[in-house]
């Protein structure tokens, strides 16, 4: 898997999760969801293309390519088990979708598995 960075990882779980909502997903779209300009937007997709993570149809709509989506998938994963984790704990939702989207891009896998795994035994 290629490393990518925060802004990269944001930007891919985000069209997952638009993809899970829309019938298609737009630069738009992601604007409106990050509330970002749509300028920015397009230069983060124009680099998500160079990397081979996004195609972008001559209609505007973005899918994401196999790497992409294994990406996104990987670090929607961790946003959803952290998130999950921290409210356990005790956290308000808000606070702990806010940290686990901080969290999730720097936690090392043997973390994210020790967490599954303490999930997973204390009954899911």
């Amino acid at each position: 898997m290629v490393n990518t960075n925060e802004s990269a990882e944001n930007y891919l779980e985000t069209i997952l999760i638009l993809s899970k909502k829309l019938p298609v997903v737009r630069s738009v779209d992601i604007a409106n969801e990050l509330g970002f300009k749509k300028s920015s937007i397009s230069v983060a997709m124009k680099n998500l293309r160079n990397k081979n993570q996004i195609t972008v149809t001559n209609e505007g709509y973005i899918y994401l390519t196999d790497e992409g989506r294994s990406i996104a998938e990987m670090i929607y994963e961790r946003h959803e088990l952290l998130s999950e984790c921290l409210v356990r704990l005790g956290v308000s939702e808000e606070t702990a979708t806010e940290d686990a989207c901080r969290i999730e891009h720097v936690i090392s896998r043997e973390s994210i598995e020790a967490i599954k795994k303490h999930i997973n035994a204390s009954g899911k």
